[in-house]
C-alpha cells in the first residue's frame, strides 16, 4: 500500500469508529473496555499516518499535499487525552493495557506532555498548508520528539 492509500483507509476507519462512538453514545456510553480498545486503534492509526508521512516526505512529496494527513494528527492529539479516563488503567478491564498508573495519579503531567503533542502537531499542519518544506521537516521530528517523551513516561514498554 501507499503512504496516501494508508493513511486514506486510517483516517476513514477512524471516522467510521468515531461515528459508532457517537451512535453508541446517544444509547448508552462504551465501557472502559471499549474505550482502551478505541485509545489502542487511534494509537496505532497515529502511528500509520506518522508513518505515511515520513514516507511522502522522504520521497521528496510536496509538504503542501500532506496536509490532511497533519490534520489528522492534530485533531487526534486534541482527542488524546479524553481517551485515558478513570477506571482505563492497568487491571481495571479485561483489555490489556500499556498505559502506565501515572497517566491517572500524574495526570498534570500527562496533560501536559499531551498538550505538547498537540501543539507540535498543530503546527506541522500550519507548515503544510504554507507549503514549508523545511520547517515541515523540522517540525516532523518534533512531533516525534512530543510523542516519545509521553511514551517515555506514561507508557509501559
Amino acid at each position: 500500500m501507499t503512504g496516501r492509500f494508508t493513511a486514506i483507509l486510517c483516517a476513514g476507519v477512524a471516522t467510521l469508529a468515531l461515528a459508532a462512538m457517537a451512535e453508541a453514545e446517544t444509547a448508552s456510553a462504551p465501557t472502559p473496555a471499549q474505550v482502551v480498545k478505541a485509545r489502542q486503534a487511534s494509537l496505532d492509526m497515529s502511528a500509520v499516518t506518522f508513518g505515511a508521512i515520513k514516507q511522502a516526505l522522504d520521497g521528496g512529496v510536496d509538504v503542501s499535499k500532506l496536509g490532511f494527513q497533519a490534520h489528522a494528527l492534530s485533531l487526534w492529539a486534541a482527542a488524546l487525552p479524553t481517551m485515558f479516563p478513570a477506571g482505563t488503567g492497568q487491571g481495571q478491564t479485561a483489555s490489556e493495557t500499556k498505559a502506565k498508573p501515572e497517566v491517572w495519579s500524574n495526570r498534570t503531567g500527562f496533560e501536559a506532555r499531551a498538550a505538547d503533542y498537540a501543539a507540535a502537531t498543530a503546527k506541522l499542519a500550519d507548515l503544510s498548508k504554507a507549503g514549508d518544506t523545511p520547517g515541515f521537516t523540522a517540525q516532523l521530528a518534533l512531533v516525534k520528539k512530543t510523542c516519545d517523551a509521553c511514551h517515555s513516561d506514561f507508557k509501559e514498554r
